[in-house]
């Protein structure tokens, strides 16, 4: 056994009713797995299953004829990953005690497709950005990653490690700072006058505001001044009258006394009478006497302040006017108007548009630029450096897989700034764009032959070489490679003899580090996998049926002479096969230990030619 691989795998994969295949169950070894079978027997399904399941997309075509729907279902173990349990968790699916998950992609004949992970309904885009953290499918036709600059600069960025990753950090965090400090100095700076326009409105409103100096809760107790200043008749001679009735004529009229006389007459008689129960009661009239007393006064005090004055009036009204011109601009009532003004002066402090403000904002981002400049070209100089390595590594890489003519030049170079681009950065004198990843373009040339031009990859390189390409970078990468299962779809298209056997002894070393799931009509490759899997198919009552099995060491040995020329039948087939298999085995008990290849840590040029690198 040559499989050693840590953290998540893809235990095995079910498929139902994906083309030619009606049910079949892989189990994949976590080292290296090989998937065989004759033409048109189904293999290509396999890989299509695993697109799938990646969130791929869903075409009904692919549902086998008479099956109401196309059913894959993958068993990931050892999913312990911070970004992969995230996104589990994100989801509300759960993952087993022991790192385990299910993800489901179910695609009916009607086209329609659903997802389903850890037993929760999700969004197939869940399952693409799940399978992104945990598998890397490269195929002749799914060579997407390898085409986009992005993932070019990604790789070497994989591959320089920490020599790029801390200069990056610290470059992104003095970035967004920066982002900021441009945003809103453009934004000043375009929106000035606009700004400037509003600025004056609020001022001007708080001039007005400001003027009549309104105090909380004034327009309501004006409202009860003027109502009693425009009541004063009214009001004077019911007072009076109620005095009058409490107090009793001022000049002592008998027949007028008030409820002060009637009290006091009433205090005498029981005062005097013979009987204790009605003396009892004269202490209590003495209490009321008093209350009203008290009453009578205050009547008197209201009476006093109550003189006419229209002079007064005219003052109150006049203030009422003024605060209602306030609550017909800027609120309801003289509180809104206050919490209008305390908004404004909020709103004004931060819209100075005045010279000063907008050369203290440009110096700040004239001194991050700086800042940020330098940690751009700390970037680009780590990526030079690891430039020479990576494109030196994949070559030698590629002398071992049937390309020994070729060559991979890795470019590195500043993407320069586009007319009125807000991001564009000054670094040694040069305008360029700033983006999230540094100011870098890289990108991956093939020379195919030594008098051949450089041209980029997936321009170079037919579909089978493609794949070699990919092959040898994800062999140079293992050491820093985050994703731990990687398939191949017929990464041995067009070569044999040798080269097929270096193929096999890579993929091998690569099951080091990660789980390795192939697909080939190669002997050579396939006599280096931990577990063998093969695809036959038969035909019952005239349908096609296909299927998957694990073979035995025995069984490995006819499937091996089938693939050499159909050579199953013969001795000498089954001898050549045994050969085979020994070979391999000795070759990985020999270097079972070997690892995928590293850095040494030189340095580069800008552009950097493969062999040639320095």
């Amino acid at each position: 056994m040559t499989g050693t691989t840590v953290g998540a795998v893809l235990a095995e994969m079910r498929i139902q009713g994906l083309g030619v295949i009606e049910d079949a169950l892989l189990e994949l070894h976590p080292g290296f797995t090989v998937v065989t079978g004759e033409t048109g027997a189904g293999k290509t399904m396999v890989v299509s299953g695993l697109h799938l399941l990646s969130g791929g997309r869903s075409e009904a075509s692919k549902v086998r004829v008479g099956s109401p729907k196309a059913v894959v279902e993958g068993r990931f173990e050892r999913v312990t990953g911070e970004q992969a349990t995230d996104i589990i968790s994100g989801a509300g699916a759960d993952i087993d005690e022991d790192g385990g998950v299910i993800a489901l992609r179910s695609v009916g004949s009607d086209g329609r497709s659903r997802a389903h992970l850890g037993g929760r309904s999700v969004p197939v885009g869940v399952l693409a950005d799940l399978a992104e953290q945990l598998l890397a499918v490269h195929g002749q036709n799914d060579q997407l990653r390898l085409m986009r600059p992005a993932e070019q600069r990604a790789v070497i960025d994989r591959f320089a490690g920490d020599a790029v990753a801390t200069p990056l950090s610290e470059y992104r965090e003095v970035r967004a700072e920066w982002q900021t400090v441009v945003a809103e100095l453009a934004e000043r700076a375009n929106r000035s006058r606009e700004l400037a326009q509003q600025a004056d409105l609020l001022r001007h409103g708080l001039g007005e505001i400001e003027a009549v100096e309104p105090v909380a809760g004034e327009d309501a107790e004006l409202t009860e001044q003027i109502k009693r200043l425009a009541a004063v008749d009214e009001l004077r001679a019911s007072a009076g009258a109620a005095q009058l009735a409490v107090s009793g004529a001022a000049e002592g009229d008998p027949d007028a006394p008030g409820a002060l006389g009637l009290i006091g007459e009433a205090r005498r008689r029981l005062g005097v009478a013979e009987d204790q129960v009605l003396r009892d009661l004269e202490p209590r009239l003495a209490e009321a006497a008093v209350l009203i007393s008290e009453v009578g006064v205050e009547l008197g005090n209201y009476l006093e302040g109550l003189d006419a004055d229209p002079e007064r009036l005219q003052q109150v009204l006049a203030r009422q006017a003024e605060l209602k011109k306030l609550t017909r601009k800027y609120a309801a009532d003289v509180d809104g108007v206050l919490a209008w003004a305390e908004d404004a002066r909020q709103r004004l402090s931060t819209m100075d548009t005045s010279e000063e403000a907008l050369a203290e904002l440009a110096a700040r981002r004239d001194q991050l630029a700086t800042t940020l400049a330098t940690h751009a070209t700390r970037v680009s100089e780590a990526r030079v450096r690891a430039a020479a390595e990576l494109a030196g590594a994949i070559t030698a890489e590629l002398a071992g897989l049937a390309m020994g003519q070729a060559e991979i030049d890795v470019t590195v170079r500043s993407r320069p700034a586009d007319e009125g681009d807000h991001y564009a950065l000054p670094v040694e004198g040069e305008l360029v764009h700033a983006g999230p990843d540094g100011v870098d373009e890289v990108e991956l040339l093939l020379r195919a032959h030594s008098g051949a031009p450089a041209l980029p990859v997936h321009k170079a390189a037919s579909g089978g070489e493609l794949s070699r390409v990919m092959l040898a970078i994800e062999v140079v990468l293992a050491h820093a490679d985050t994703v731990q299962t990687l398939v191949f779809d017929e990464v041995d298209a067009g070569v044999g003899g040798r080269a097929a056997v270096e193929i096999g002894r890579r993929l091998a070393r690569l099951a080091r580090s990660h789980q390795v799931l192939v697909v080939t009509h190669l002997p050579q490759v396939a006599a280096f996998a931990d577990r063998h899997l093969v695809v036959d198919k038969g035909t019952a009552e005239g349908i096609t049926r296909s299927g998957v099995t694990v073979l035995a060491q025995s069984e490995r040995v006819l499937e091996l002479a089938r693939m050499l020329a159909g050579m199953d039948g013969t001795e000498t087939g089954r001898a050549h096969a045994e050969e085979l298999l020994a070979s391999a085995e000795a070759d990985k008990s020999a270097n079972g230990r070997s690892g995928a290849g590293g850095r040494s840590g030189k340095g580069g040029k800008k552009r950097v030619r493969g062999r040639d690198a320095t």
